[in-house]
């Protein structure tokens, strides 16, 4: 009732006058890409985009470029990236646009300067590693991120992505009420902020993790409605690139998902180029919340992560990839 009676409170905004997304574009061009010192990265258009590096000692075996989720920034990847670092694989993150310590907090940059910023960071951890394999990491919305920079016009060159619990909940599998509840998005006051406190859904079962997580400073709390309406369209996006994505693919999904159902995920699998499903591999861990990567059982999906970057033909050592895509079919929308 309690969830119902806020969607109501949300319908009630529709009547409101309506106003165009107020997005924090890119600029124009300034400079070129860099990396400055293991710091930051700096984008074409000159915006700063603070930067985490995990190494290993010595040379890396593999290197992965990972994006974060909505409302999070970089920092979500410590507990794995060490993890991966004494397995000999690095770990470049960045605070992406309007996220964490990056420039315009809290505001939408578009899809354009997500994929563009991935793509820049792409092609410089490649030329400071030559002749070492580059993954593409995305979780959630990073995932979304990951998939339409990999369909995209002189996308960059990965050894392969790895897509977890990618975000691709878009409108095609979205019921009424929430389609409705959509629609004022798009009509409403953009600098309008919502919450997603009291709605009752569970991101993970590490209660530790997530009681840091509500007070880590740099985690957004209250997202502008704008901003909710640029997400729907990258998962929009990111649902219709799957079906360009003949990318080798390590796609991770938990049967205890709360945040992106089953039902899109189930799509965007069932939408995956028939001649590069021997190149894609999915998992799906019965025990597994939204955030994978810091569940309880998350050092099974890094352990998993490690296994499929030394060998993307073996089976996983969780076995969880045996029977996934059967079990997620299931859950595909019959129109």
């Amino acid at each position: 009732m309690a969830r119902a009676a806020r969607l109501c409170a949300l319908l009630l905004l529709a009547l409101l006058p309506g106003c165009a997304p107020d997005y924090a574009l890119p600029g124009p061009r300034m400079n070129d890409a860099m990396l400055v010192e293991n710091r930051e990265l700096l984008t074409p258009d000159g915006v700063r985009l603070p930067m985490r590096v995990w190494s290993p000692e010595g040379e890396a075996k593999a290197v992965i470029v990972a994006l974060h989720g909505f409302n999070d920034h970089s920092a979500a990847f410590e507990m794995p990236a060490r993890y991966w670092a004494r397995h000999g694989i690095a770990t470049y993150a960045h605070d992406q646009r309007g996220f964490g310590q990056a420039p315009n907090r809290g505001r939408w940059p578009g899809m354009v300067a997500f994929s563009g910023d991935a793509a820049a960071a792409l092609r410089l951890v490649r030329a400071r590693h030559p002749g070492v394999p580059v993954y593409l990491l995305g979780e959630s919305m990073g995932g979304a991120i990951a998939m339409v920079t990999a369909t995209r016009p002189g996308a960059p060159a990965v050894a392969g992505l790895i897509l977890v619990a990618p975000a691709v909940w878009g409108r095609q599998t979205m019921g009424p009420v929430k389609r409705v509840a959509l629609a004022i998005v798009s009509s409403t006051m953009p600098w309008l902020t919502l919450s997603g406190r009291g709605l009752g859904f569970r991101p993970s079962d590490n209660e530790d993790m997530l009681r840091a997580f509500s007070r880590d400073p740099l985690v957004i709390k209250d997202t502008r409605a704008d901003t909710v309406r640029g997400l729907v369209d990258l998962m929009d996006a990111a649902l219709a690139a799957s079906a360009e994505l003949r990318t080798p693919a390590l796609i991770l999904y938990g049967e205890k998902d709360q945040i992106v159902p089953k039902e899109p995920t189930a799509l965007m699998l069932s939408r995956l180029p028939a001649d590069a499903a021997d190149r894609q591999r999915v998992a799906v861990y019965p025990e597994g919340w939204h955030m994978l990567l810091r569940d309880l059982q998350a050092e099974t999906v890094w352990n998993d992560i490690r296994a499929w970057i030394a060998d993307r033909t073996g089976g996983l050592p969780s076995h969880a990839d045996l029977g996934a895509r059967e079990r997620l079919a299931r859950h595909r929308p019959s129109s």
